[in-house]
């Protein structure tokens, strides 16, 4: 599983190193996987053999629906690449890297969307080939969508945006023409349980909730109201549900806003953390916060 940090980390890189970020597509992707066990799956509707029909077929291929399917996907696949000199990243599997002399070449996988970029044209050009050679490929050119995420590349830096995703997010919750907020909280504002209070739909709450933590893989500036909220998510209130609105309010205001990588920063790992002391009201626990960032770049 392809994790957002691991992207952002891979952006910031890959800008600083001078180098631009290629995708391509696998086409009928968990096709092409093979089964080590024996699998046997029934007749389909409509395709049954009338000399046989309670017999079932044996699979000599993955098929879609198959739990096994991205398994094996992803087991052929690696195994091509490490049988081509890559390296797989000992913190993200999903990750392959690929060493010449003093050039490199990055892979990055998730299920059918691969992106890659090197230092070298020619690594790309052989990687593409290699990749052609052996599964059914569409090259998209250069990166700019990826795992939800809008991504421009220029010579000086990369913006990465939800911009999109944001607009859907605004539509599917009614929010298109509301009132923009100038702030995602109010800042005296205070939420506890709120016992007496109205209850509302858990499972939209829920639903908002998780549509605004994706969101904050482009919108660190969103993710200590989103995390507030996302607190009573097992029995929500109508006060918790006025507050997630007025976080919409305030990205209805600033849909374009986007992290920026520049290029021309040093490749130092900064990380940075901050915490009050017993800031919650309501067990008096401490408030932590954390980043990471490469050079100016935030990945973490």
């Amino acid at each position: 599983m392809t994790r957002l940090e691991a992207v952002r980390l891979l952006l910031p890189y890959a800008c600083m190193n001078g180098f631009k970020l290629h995708q391509m597509d696998v086409k009928s992707v968990f096709l092409n996987g093979y089964i080590d066990e024996e699998v046997y799956v029934s007749q389909p509707s409509r395709f049954e053999d009338h000399k046989y029909p309670d017999h079932v077929f044996k699979l000599n291929k993955a098929l879609y629906g198959l739990k096994q399917a991205p398994r094996q996907w992803y087991e052929r696949l690696s195994n091509f690449l490490l049988s081509q000199g890559y390296e797989r990243g000992k913190t993200y599997k999903t990750l392959f890297i690929k060493k010449t002399c003093n050039e490199i070449i990055l892979v990055k996988v998730y299920v059918d969307d691969i992106i890659f970029g090197s230092t070298n044209e020619t690594l790309c050009e052989l990687f593409v080939k290699a990749m052609q050679g052996e599964f059914e490929m569409s090259l998209m050119g250069e990166l700019n969508y990826f795992f939800g995420l809008q991504i421009e590349q220029f010579q000086h830096g990369t913006f990465l945006s939800q911009s999109k995703y944001c607009r859907e997010l605004l539509k599917k919750f009614d929010m298109e023409n509301c009132k923009e907020a100038a702030t995602p909280i109010a800042t005296g504002c205070y939420l506890d349980i709120d016992e007496k209070g109205a209850n509302v739909d858990q499972t939209k709450y829920k639903g908002l909730i998780g549509s605004l933590l994706y969101l904050t893989a482009s919108r660190p500036d969103i993710m200590f109201s989103v995390c507030l909220c996302a607190r009573y998510q097992a029995n929500p209130k109508e006060s918790h549900y006025m507050t997630t609105k007025s976080i919409l309010k305030y990205l209805k205001g600033t849909i374009d806003v986007s992290l920026w990588y520049p290029s021309e920063v040093s490749l130092n790992l900064i990380g940075y953390s901050d915490s009050d002391f017993a800031g919650c009201k309501i067990d008096r626990k401490s408030t932590s916060e954390t980043c990471h960032l490469l050079g100016s770049s935030l990945i973490s």
